[in-house]
């Protein structure tokens, strides 16, 4: 059996970002209260910030408010540091009878260097939408 040689050319970020929304759900700067004891960006700041920058794309998806149900796979590609621009973008995956399933790539420049983009992390985030008494509930559609 003869194997063929396949060569695997990685997408760039410019490409990646073509399959979100055009403008980030949201856009901060990292400050100093925000970093870990090694003086980057502390983890658990970027989860926050990609959790809420999902719920409102899902939130929007299902046409009612929605719960974080699971948080699939993240992983830090690259640290973050105090005054880095980070952005969130964000995409609806799927849209279920009552959750729905978006996909946040997490972007940055560094500090005042605006050509330097890079990949901090992506993540799957999965919603439930939930009625006004907190219940799960179905997504209202537009038909």
């Amino acid at each position: 059996m003869e194997s063929k040689n396949v060569t695997y050319h990685p997408e760039s970020l410019e490409q990646k970002l073509e399959r979100y929304r055009p403008d980030p759900a949201i856009r901060v700067v990292m400050l100093p209260k925000d970093t870990n004891a090694l003086g980057s960006i502390f983890g658990g700041v970027i989860l926050s910030q990609l959790d809420l920058a999902a719920s409102e794309e899902a939130r929007i998806a299902a046409g009612r408010n929605v719960v974080t149900k699971v948080i699939n796979e993240v992983d830090f590609v690259a640290p973050v540091e105090v005054g880095d621009w980070v952005s969130f973008y964000t995409r609806t995956e799927r849209v279920g009878r009552t959750s729905v399933t978006v996909h946040v790539l997490v972007v940055a420049h560094r500090g005042h260097r605006r050509d330097e983009l890079f990949q901090v992390t992506d993540a799957e985030v999965v919603f439930v939408a939930v009625d006004e008494e907190g219940k799960p509930a179905e997504v209202l559609r537009e038909e």
